[in-house]
């Protein structure tokens, strides 16, 4: 049974730091990336943050974050990471990791990805 499991939201102010995690466990795909989505209120859809690659490769990293959020991996661990630095109000939403069976350089279509955690809430305040 595939798990995916998001941990490490919370309330910080403008240019504080959080740094979430997403563990994973249950499915044994040779090649898999893991991507990291946030969902804003009112918006018709999940946004694309970043995606990493079972090799380390980071794939995609939204323009809006770049040079401020760094994902990475431990595949001992079998967890994604994604540093959250420099926060500002627009980073606040609900955040969700997921894996997909595929390791597409560039993309973060949903249907790529086949399997969820729950959501963590990011709240940046100014």
């Amino acid at each position: 049974q595939v798990r995916v499991v998001a941990s490490g939201g919370g309330s910080v102010q403008t240019g504080g730091s959080l740094r979430l995690s997403c563990t994973y466990s249950g499915f044994s795909f040779p090649s898999f990336s893991i991507g990291w989505f946030r969902q804003v209120p009112g918006a018709d859809r999940e946004e694309g943050v970043a995606r990493i690659g079972n090799s380390g490769i980071v794939l995609y990293m939204a323009d809006s974050v770049n040079g401020r959020f760094t994902i990475s991996q431990d595949n001992a661990k079998n967890t994604v990471y994604l540093q959250m630095d420099s926060l500002v109000p627009a980073d606040s939403g609900l955040y969700s990791c997921a894996v997909s069976g595929v390791q597409a350089r560039g993309s973060m279509f949903t249907n790529d990805f086949g399997y969820w955690s729950q959501g963590t809430q990011v709240t940046v305040s100014s």
